[in-house]
């Protein structure tokens, strides 16, 4: 039985895990996949990460936005990937800059809070991160008992 997507109970595997797989293109067409932590916003159909300005993924996603991202339940019985062009934040210049306070949102929403948020906030600057906003524009997946679903989220 397939479910429209922007109703498919699959979505809610995007607000109950922290972790996936984001899949980019590298330079010759074959995808570069990196396990990460990230956080959804369910209003806005968001997916944000974490990620350094010197890592493939960032590089390949400044040659090509497309990305794909998947997430399973531990047990693999379901999956979505989402679809969509992705958007990368400036790099942190400065430990208060507007990257860095969504960094810090970012963290907060996959791990909670931080013993030491300056010690993040320069951290953050030194390992030159930036967020990576990914807006599921399309979906599809399937569950054992969730069935399946395939479209454009409208």
């Amino acid at each position: 039985m397939s479910q429209p997507p922007a109703t498919s109970p699959l979505l809610n595997l995007l607000k109950e895990h922290r972790t996936g797989v984001l899949a980019t293109l590298k330079r010759d067409g074959r995808p570069q996949l990196s396990n990460v932590s990230f956080a959804y916003d369910d209003a806005t159909r968001t997916i944000r990460v974490s990620v350094t300005e010197d890592r493939a993924k960032t590089r390949n996603l400044r040659r090509d936005p497309r990305a794909s991202f998947y997430v399973s339940t531990p047990d693999l019985g379901a999956y979505l990937v989402a679809e969509g062009d992705a958007e990368l934040s400036p790099v942190a210049a400065d430990p208060h800059d507007a990257t860095v306070e969504e960094l810090i949102e970012v963290y907060r929403a996959v791990a909670g809070e931080h013993p030491d948020w300056d010690e993040y906030r320069a951290a953050m600057v030194a390992d030159r991160r930036l967020v990576l906003r990914l807006r599921a524009d399309r979906v599809y997946g399937w569950g054992r008992t969730q069935g399946r679903t395939s479209g454009p989220l409208t």
